[in-house]
């Protein structure tokens, strides 16, 4: 019995049409991480698994691919005393998928520092896996498109990286928000309320009030061991309201005993005039205190893209990890990065309409073959319409009419070509429109000049 053909869940294929239209989303992305500087590198898709393991929490070590060891690969395992996962798993595996791009481009930095300009701007744009329970606009196969600084603490950066997004965004007619917050206001947070061993449980509750509410925020806080005092204090930014200066000038109010707090929120604000004065063109701004993302390694600004008009997981992430390649053992080396969600900003675009017509990234132009002289004269106007940008083929065997025209259909092809006696005496090429069925005949450069102006 013949095998069923299946692929992985959470992995997809990816037909002509779809392709085209993740094609017309890299090239976006790359045509503004080259507008702004940005060179392009690319890391193997498998790590050796100490690079990985460590840097995304417990629960992110628990989404890497690991990859068994060739051949033998139980040949170490002792089977009386590594019988657990935990102990059998360094020698079994020693290599993983990559779970994202900013941890091998920080083992890259390390690895080629001799070699490289600092700061250096990188963007990369390959695929990423996560052993993730797949659901609608999260797969265990997916593409990352980042662009990062390293060697620079200027907070020229963050703004640089926000007007990238802007740019991006607005040549993609993708109406969005960026969510800006900062490392050092949490842990100022924490550091006012007296629980600064409690950061994890405190901002991990608190990136649930949009979900649950103040109520069961303030209740998960509690379970966590966070005193009833301490819960109390976080009153007034729990219940924040207005713009972003209103939200700012609240945090300055409750982090005034905090230097670190209040230089998380200083580095905001001036992230924020700044933006004001340039002006972006069609990405709104916004403070979100509940954004808390990567806290392992980040340790200033933090950043989170939605798109507005549909109910989608961010879009885009990121921030600043000044201490990265530290784990590497390369000290005081600043870094900033960010990352376009590719499969779901083409989730979204989808949803929205937002695709343009992508019809002349398709055949335009099908020569029918009538026989090997036919052909060979057809091999030639074929060489004139390609070396003008006319997307063309021709049919590979003298098939009946039928069966060459069913295959124009199938493919959507506009303009079927006809070459016979006659048009190789005239020098002519017989056009037959397949959305009407009407024929016009024209020279070579004619059909060129022709086609170009449509």
């Amino acid at each position: 019995m013949a095998q069923k053909p299946s692929i992985p869940k959470g992995t997809r294929d990816f037909s002509p049409a779809v392709m085209l239209k993740r094609n017309y989303i890299i090239e976006v992305i790359k045509k503004a991480f080259k507008t702004f500087g940005f060179l392009p590198i690319e890391t193997p898709s498998m790590e050796n698994l100490s690079t990985l393991m460590g840097k995304y929490g417990e629960e992110g070590d628990r989404l890497i691919f690991k990859i068994l060891n060739s051949g033998d690969y139980l040949k170490k395992v002792d089977a009386n005393s590594d019988f657990e996962a935990k102990k059998m798993m360094p020698k079994i595996s020693e290599k993983a998928l990559r779970y994202d791009l900013t941890v091998p481009f920080a083992r890259y930095v390390v690895q080629h520092q001799n070699d490289i300009a600092l700061p250096f701007k990188r963007y990369q744009i390959q695929p990423v896996w996560r052993a993730d329970r797949p659901q609608k606009g999260r797969f265990r196969e997916f593409y990352q498109c980042d662009a990062d600084v390293v060697g620079s603490q200027s907070l020229l950066y963050e703004v640089e990286l926000i007007q990238l997004y802007d740019k991006v965004f607005t040549d993609l007619k993708l109406p969005s928000i960026i969510k800006f917050n900062n490392r050092k206001i949490l842990s100022g947070i924490a550091e006012v309320i007296g629980e600064e061993d409690k950061l994890i449980d405190m901002t991990v509750a608190i990136d649930k009030l949009d979900k649950i509410g103040i109520d069961k925020v303030k209740e998960e806080m509690l379970e966590k061991g966070i005193s009833s005092l301490a819960v109390e204090k976080l009153d007034p930014i729990l219940n924040m309201q207005g713009d972003v200066s209103d939200k700012l000038l609240t945090m300055r109010e409750v982090l005034a005993d905090s230097v670190l707090g209040l230089e998380g929120v200083d580095e905001i604000q001036k992230v924020i005039d700044k933006l004001t004065v340039l002006g972006l063109e069609s990405t709104e701004i916004d403070f979100d205190l509940t954004l808390a993302r990567g806290l392992n390694y980040y340790t200033g600004s933090i950043f989170e893209v939605q798109a507005k008009g549909v109910q989608m997981g961010s879009i885009g992430g990121g921030g600043r990890y000044d201490d990265l390649t530290g784990i590497f053992g390369l000290k005081n080396m600043p870094g900033i990065g960010i990352s376009f969600g590719l499969d779901r900003i083409y989730l979204v675009l989808e949803e929205l309409g937002l695709f343009p017509s992508l019809e002349a990234d398709f055949t335009q132009v099908l020569f029918v073959n009538f026989g090997e002289k036919e052909a060979d004269y057809c091999l030639k106007a074929l060489q004139k319409l390609r070396r003008a940008g006319i997307n063309s083929e021709l049919y590979p065997d003298a098939a009946k009419m039928k069966k060459q025209m069913n295959y124009a259909n199938k493919k959507g092809i506009p303009y079927v070509v006809l070459v016979g006696e006659d048009e190789m005496k005239n020098d002519l090429l017989t056009i037959k429109n397949m959305a009407d069925g009407s024929q016009s005949k024209r020279t070579v450069d004619e059909m060129v000049t022709w086609l170009a102006s449509l």
